[in-house]
């Protein structure tokens, strides 16, 4: 059976996301591979073995466009609204929250936060099917 182990971002400016990503969400760096032309970067957490790879193509001087297929990232934690004051106090700028109910009970509680290169991330409260 497969096992997911990363997904890989394009980003801009390395230290920018380290920075963001550790802030937001805790994310440390794994490990950092050196190429000539590009650097991978392999960020994870105690919370799970799955990494987010972000890749830094040297070349680049110009942001990324993320046309109109990505969709986002998502994450849970336990305590949604204090993770959005956090987010505040960390001036990551998370949209409202949102409780998703549309045939009356709540399915879901989330916020989506945009990190530095344009990417969506949905920070979804624990519960249900979102363990």
């Amino acid at each position: 059976m497969a096992k997911a182990i990363h997904s890989m971002l394009r980003v801009l400016d390395e230290e920018r996301s380290i920075d963001f990503y550790d802030r937001a969400f805790g994310l440390q760096v794994a490990e950092r591979m050196d190429f000539p032309e590009f650097t991978l970067v392999y960020l994870r957490n105690s919370e799970a073995d799955f990494e987010l790879e972000l890749t830094i193509n040297k070349d680049r001087t110009e942001p990324y466009e993320l046309g109109d297929g990505y969709g986002h990232l998502a994450v849970t934690v336990p305590d949604l609204d204090s993770e959005h004051a956090r987010f505040e106090a960390e001036g990551l700028s998370p949209r409202n929250l949102v409780e998703f109910a549309p045939g009356g009970e709540i399915v879901a509680r989330f916020f989506f936060v945009q990190d530095p290169d344009g990417y969506q991330i949905e920070v979804i409260e624990s519960g249900g099917r979102y363990v």
